[in-house]
């Protein structure tokens, strides 16, 4: 199995996992399955941006090594719709890095919830 389909594999099982953390996270309000729910995005929002950099080198754009670059370069491929909401989950995801905070915590439960498991789906799909 070649690097990008091993990535995608990878990527989809966290996917999964995240989508079972999510909905644990949607029937209790345990910090712990918040926090659970949070490490998950970590890991999956990172195979995310590693896969599609994966794939853009396939197709042989070579020179997109940053989140930021990739992000920029799979929307202008088209691979995914909502360029502010990757760009926004970065963000969350550099944050949930560097500081943590309660109420900010709640927000970016709630932001994987409500949108970025649903990004990390639409991606999944045009890289098969």
């Amino acid at each position: 199995m070649g690097k990008f389909k091993t990535k995608r594999v990878n990527y989809k099982k966290a996917l999964d996992r995240l989508k079972e953390a999510a909905e644990e996270f949607n029937n209790t309000t345990s910090d712990v399955v918040r926090d659970g729910l949070i490490q998950r995005f970590e890991f999956t929002y990172e195979l995310s941006w590693k896969t599609a950099k994966e794939y853009l080198e396939d197709v042989g754009i070579t020179d997109k090594n940053s989140p930021k670059a990739v992000i920029k370069e799979i929307y202008a491929q088209k691979l995914i719709d909502n360029e502010e909401n990757w760009l926004l989950m970065l963000n969350d995801r550099n944050m949930t890095s560097h500081v943590y905070k309660e109420e900010m915590a709640e927000e970016i439960a709630e932001r994987i919830v409500r949108k970025y498991i649903q990004e990390f789906e639409l991606l999944l799909e045009k890289l098969q």
